[in-house]
């Protein structure tokens, strides 16, 4: 067997901890019969999500959208910071290596959707799409699920915000542009960090730094209103690179850029520190008790209004230093969104055709 402090090659989290809705909890611990070599390649496998309803609302004040969509449940990304991880625990499974390894994932979407937008009473608002987990993760391009829900969105008039760090977007430039030739889409593109080491370790199967401003530069040059993320923004580990990543999306032709600060809700505090250890030992602990710092003396602070930017003194710093680089920076904005064409395509209301 192998040691069980050494990951798997091309994942982010270190293991599998409980779920924590189980009664028992399990240790690894080295017997000194583990060989000093990495674990075999974690094979993905993906697991067919029966869910009756494709649309999950919110009404989180935190976040500018009421609706959303999420294809697949657990992102083979495998960002180890990710703060929908401690999701998978309500589909029986870790939040750790289970997340990123066991996908589930909704065949029926699109044919849910068009049922959703075809009901009387629905009410067109923008929704937004991959918000949990990357709609363009891996996965997607075999089973084509994000862009089955693209083709509907467009055919029902509907708009949308695409949120990913995946390069597969690009597979789809030809359906954004029609929809952004009738403001019906944006485009967010997460990037974190300008190191290329540094995210291969946090975000292993992501699209390479380099490769994402790369997609925000194709994006606009297609004529699709495309922003950006910074998120999260980690102490010791990002924060140092903020303005040059407003710098480099800006020039790339990002219209827009956000910010959002590490987030560790359960799970994801202990998968954190387990990265730590083994990434950034020395940086450990002033890491943690600058998150602190921002979470009012907490690993996580959940409350509505400071969950997403943080609190405290340096959390002031990172508003003023973001707030600097956009006067050096200024982007121009996305453009609004046009719900007035929503409506179902006319093979889905025959009647109507005969006033």
């Amino acid at each position: 067997m192998q040691r069980p402090d050494i990951p798997p090659r091309g994942r982010g989290a270190l293991g599998n901890p409980d779920n924590r809705f189980h009664r028992h909890a399990r240790a690894d611990f080295d017997d000194g019969w583990a060989r000093d070599e990495a674990p075999p390649p974690l094979a993905t496998e993906l697991f067919v999500d029966k869910s009756r309803t494709v649309i999950a609302y919110n009404q989180s004040p935190d976040v500018p959208f009421d609706r959303s969509i999420n294809p697949y449940r657990g992102c083979e990304h495998g960002c180890v910071y990710c703060f929908a991880r401690p999701t998978h625990a309500y589909l029986d499974c870790s939040p750790g290596l289970d997340f990123e390894s066991r996908i589930f994932y909704k065949p029926e979407a699109a044919a849910l959707l068009r049922k959703e937008l075809s009901r009387p009473g629905y009410r067109c608002r923008p929704l937004a799409l991959g918000v949990n987990t990357d709609a363009y993760q891996p996965s997607e391009r075999k089973l084509g699920l994000t862009r089955s829900i693209l083709e509907v969105l467009r055919e029902f008039g509907h708009p949308a915000t695409l949120i990913t760090k995946s390069a597969l977007v690009e597979r789809d430039l030809d359906l954004l542009a029609a929809m952004a030739e009738r403001r019906l889409v944006h485009v967010m593109v997460s990037v974190t960090s300008l190191d290329r080491r540094l995210s291969r370790s946090l975000e292993p199967r992501a699209a390479a730094p380099q490769r994402r401003l790369e997609v925000i530069r194709r994006l606009s040059d297609a004529g699709i209103p495309v922003g950006a993320m910074l998120a999260p923004v980690i102490p010791f580990l990002n924060d140092s690179e903020l303005e040059a990543i407003v710098e480099q999306v800006h020039a790339a032709g990002a219209r827009r850029i956000g910010y959002v600060m590490i987030r560790l809700p359960h799970e994801v505090k202990e998968l954190f520190r387990d990265w730590l250890a083994q990434h950034r030992p020395g940086e450990a602990q002033r890491i943690m008790q600058r998150i602190r710092d921002i979470r009012v003396g907490r690993d996580n602070d959940s409350a509505f209004g400071r969950r997403m930017r943080g609190s405290g003194v340096y959390a002031d710093l990172i508003r003023q230093r973001f707030q600097t680089a956009l006067k050096r920076f200024p982007f121009a904005g996305l453009p609004e969104f046009d719900c007035s064409g929503f409506g179902p395509p006319p093979e889905l209301q025959p009647q109507l055709a005969l006033f």
